[in-house]
């Protein structure tokens, strides 16, 4: 389950057509993997030896909720102040190499598969002591609080250990892998992956209030967003905002899974 797909860089050839999936709408933007190149990349405050790819930021009028990076750290990479905005939690998922996160002076061996929550405020570094490069999915979101309600604390684990529950009636065709407990209201968003078999569907269009970042991890299939229908595969990033239309047939050979953001359990700003 751990074979997620990651992105290299480099430069497309001059011989290449100008033709490709990149799609930017009023409701909904697909980035393929082949626009994540060398020229795309953002340096970000007090990293060493790391870019990322920006995946989703807010945007007035547009998903507004979270911004998303795929991190790339080279070997002795890493940042003893990743966060700079106390207001922000975090989601780490690793797709590729290892390294070592520190939580309040605790260190934790990082690897493919591995699912870490930073909760706003978070004493958190990360550096990488391998000799090859480390790529991690990173989810940031301003934390909101609601009297009474606790904040959630920070958690390490790993996909293998999450729950993974079918839908119903699906036969298991179509399944979502939880790190949080979606009646845990402690947290306003849910960073899970859902996985569907070859040929397995989502057979409506889903239309609701939470926005979506949707990060193919394997495979590929047929996405339908808001009245169009686009292929996706391993690598691709998909944007969606608040109501867009949105179902998929899971094309095969293998398992289609994505990494997938929402926002939930809290009342819409008035």
């Amino acid at each position: 389950m751990t074979d997620y797909y990651a992105p290299t860089g480099g430069l497309p050839p001059q011989t290449d057509l100008l033709t490709g999936r990149a799609v930017f709408t009023t409701a909904y933007a697909v980035i393929p993997k082949g626009v994540m190149t060398d020229i795309v990349t953002s340096n970000l405050p007090f990293w060493d030896k790391t870019r990322a790819w920006v995946l989703a930021r807010p945007l007035s009028g547009f998903a507004e909720t979270f911004s998303q990076y795929i991190m790339e750290v080279a070997a002795g990479g890493g940042s003893m102040r990743p966060e700079t905005d106390k207001a922000a939690q975090g989601v780490i998922f690793v797709v590729k190499g290892g390294f070592t996160l520190t939580i309040a002076g605790v260190d934790h061996a990082m690897r493919p598969g591995s699912y870490a929550y930073l909760p706003a405020g978070c004493d958190w570094q990360l550096r990488n002591s391998t000799d090859a490069p480390a790529t991690f999915h990173w989810v940031r979101k301003t934390y909101r609080a609601v009297d009474g309600i606790a904040a959630p604390e920070a958690f390490v684990t790993d996909e293998t250990a999450a729950t993974t529950i079918a839908m119903p009636d699906t036969n298991g065709a179509w399944a979502t892998t939880r790190f949080v407990d979606p009646a845990d209201m402690r947290h306003d968003m849910h960073v899970n992956i859902v996985t569907l078999q070859p040929g397995g569907v989502i057979p409506f269009a889903e239309t609701h209030v939470m926005e979506h970042g949707l990060y193919v991890l394997q495979g590929k299939a047929v996405y339908r967003l808001n009245q169009d229908w686009v292929e996706v595969e391993a690598g691709d990033f998909m944007w969606l905002r608040a109501f867009c239309p949105q179902a998929c047939y899971a094309g095969g050979p293998g398992p289609f899974r994505y990494l997938l953001y929402k926002d939930v359990n809290r009342h819409m700003p008035l």
